[in-house]
């Protein structure tokens, strides 16, 4: 399987999410998006898997450098370049499958990812 994961160490949210996954025996590509920040393209592609259109929907909005920057009246490509410039804007954790994401919050989302593709191998 496929997985990626927007991933702070630092998280306990992420760490848990962690956690699931091995526990579901998956094995993962943790993206330390604090470290190699993603790009435009990318943030974009998550927000399509994600089924969102407001950056904000994925973004820290209770983030001091969310008000800081004065992003309440941002437009969508204002919001992309602040997480790009800002990666501790973008909300954490945030797990990559296929064709579809959640945000892990609560961590047990993740199950909803998988939930299908077990059932389909575990009958």
């Amino acid at each position: 399987m496929d997985v990626q994961v927007f991933f702070n160490p630092a998280c306990s949210k992420c760490r848990t999410v962690r956690g699931l996954l091995e526990d579901l025996g998956l094995e993962a590509d943790y993206l330390h998006y604090l470290e190699q920040t993603p790009s435009r393209e990318q943030l974009q592609r998550v927000m399509d898997l994600l089924r969102i259109d407001d950056p904000r929907d994925m973004m820290r909005v209770d983030e001091p450098d969310y008000r800081r920057l004065g992003l309440d009246s941002a437009e969508h490509d204002e919001l992309l370049d602040a997480m790009m410039a800002n990666p501790v804007l973008i909300q954490r954790p945030i797990i990559i499958h296929g064709d579809q994401a959640v945000i892990g919050r609560p961590p047990e989302k993740v199950l909803e990812l998988f939930s299908s593709s077990r059932r389909a191998t575990n009958p």
